[in-house]
């Protein structure tokens, strides 16, 4: 997901410190879409139903009107031939994504310029395997046979107020169940499908593995 930082500063970020002072009276809420589909912690004021459509309504207004781009990889591991694919779904879609984003900002022309990529932490080992996957594949091991230039990676605990993590949070399930469950009724991934960088190059590799 990446954001024009002008917009992100002056528009994004304000929006979504107003919707949380209106609903929690504070700016310190961390919205996780597990959260607030469960209801779960602070979010447990949305079983109020009047007030969670007022509540989802403004977040689909943010959400819409707020200027990102996704790029984005479903990986049904059930599905999946480890035979072909014996890295673990996590780096195949970070490989994918990395290299999306690259074309995207290509024909930009920002490729060279410097580009910061935020990864929730996991976990020492899997944050040090991930790294290193990052850098073999902004290194050039990748399907473009190029060095990705102006890559950096940083690691952000999820707990972190990050107005963009919170972004890529609420998006991420909209996505998935698009393709898992493709008939189902799918507001939100309405909402946000035409952000989301259509790359047929790479189109779907592997029964298993989905690039949008």
């Amino acid at each position: 997901m990446t954001f024009q930082t002008d917009s992100y500063c002056s528009r994004t970020i304000p929006r979504f410190l107003k919707l949380k002072f209106k609903y929690f009276g504070h700016d310190s809420i961390v919205l996780h879409e597990r959260d607030i589909r469960k209801q779960t912690g602070p979010f447990a004021i949305l079983s109020d139903i009047k007030l969670r459509s007022a509540f989802m309504d403004e977040i689909s207004d943010i959400l819409a009107e707020t200027r990102f781009r996704i790029f984005a990889a479903v990986i049904e591991k059930h599905e999946l031939k480890t035979d072909l694919f014996p890295t673990n779904p996590y780096v195949i879609s970070l490989r994918i994504c990395l290299q999306m984003a690259y074309l995207f900002l290509s024909k930009r022309n920002e490729i060279g310029k410097t580009h910061h990529f935020i990864f929730e932490k996991r976990g020492p080992k899997e944050d040090g395997e991930l790294e290193l996957e990052f850098r073999r594949i902004t290194g050039g091991e990748n399907d473009l046979r190029t060095p990705f230039l102006g890559f950096h990676i940083h690691f952000s605990d999820k707990r972190t107020n990050s107005t963009g993590m919170q972004i890529a949070d609420l998006t991420a399930r909209p996505i998935g169940l698009k393709i898992i469950r493709p008939e189902q009724p799918n507001r939100a991934f309405e909402i946000i499908e035409r952000k989301i960088f259509n790359c047929r190059k790479f189109g779907r590799p592997s029964r298993g593995i989905y690039a949008l």
